[in-house]
């Protein structure tokens, strides 16, 4: 187990009250959930899944930092500016760029912090749940619309962290 139930930094929020805290506190946890999956490791970040895959723990830090930038940003804010780590002309930079040099995985902690505070002072200051950005692949998403998807693209790529970190040192918990 990564932390003791007694210890575990998520899922301490009340399980009732309004919409936004109850979204909120689950993309915070599925967030933790993704710091606690890479926690201890330094160059064993970027060990890919398997052959041919660039997934990695670290590839991973990347995309999510790219993806909070996109929809919390971009789409959200209306902010003209580019991924951090991928583009159109590299898609698969996020995870072909996670190699083992320090400097790397620390670009891409400092990088995924800037983009979750940014975020988490967005939603914080929204008048609600139902202003809209554009999206060019969904049309018109509300800021609802994200916050539940970022959940399930946190909760999906938690699965892949799980396996990932169990092959880099056996390490297995919620």
């Amino acid at each position: 187990m990564f932390v003791g139930a007694e210890h575990d930094p998520r899922f301490r929020a009340p399980a009732t009250g309004d919409e936004r805290s109850m979204l909120v506190d689950f993309l915070g946890s599925q967030r933790t959930t993704l710091e606690l999956k890479c926690s201890g490791l330094d160059a064993e970040l970027s060990r890919r899944a398997v052959e041919p895959s660039t997934l990695s723990l670290l590839g991973l830090v990347r995309h999510l930092a790219d993806v909070e930038r996109r929809w919390f940003r971009v789409v959200l804010a209306g902010q003209d500016v580019p991924l951090r780590f991928s583009s159109q002309d590299d898609p698969d930079q996020d995870f072909a760029g996670a190699v083992p040099v320090p400097a790397v995985a620390a670009a891409a902690w400092e990088a995924w912090h800037a983009e979750v505070a940014f975020a988490d002072a967005f939603v914080a200051a929204a008048p609600d749940l139902d202003i809209e950005g554009h999206d060019a692949w969904r049309g018109t998403v509300s800021l609802r619309w994200v916050l539940i998807h970022m959940v399930e693209e946190y909760a999906r790529h938690n699965g892949h962290a799980d396996l990932l970190r169990e092959r880099i040192d056996g390490a297995r918990g919620i």
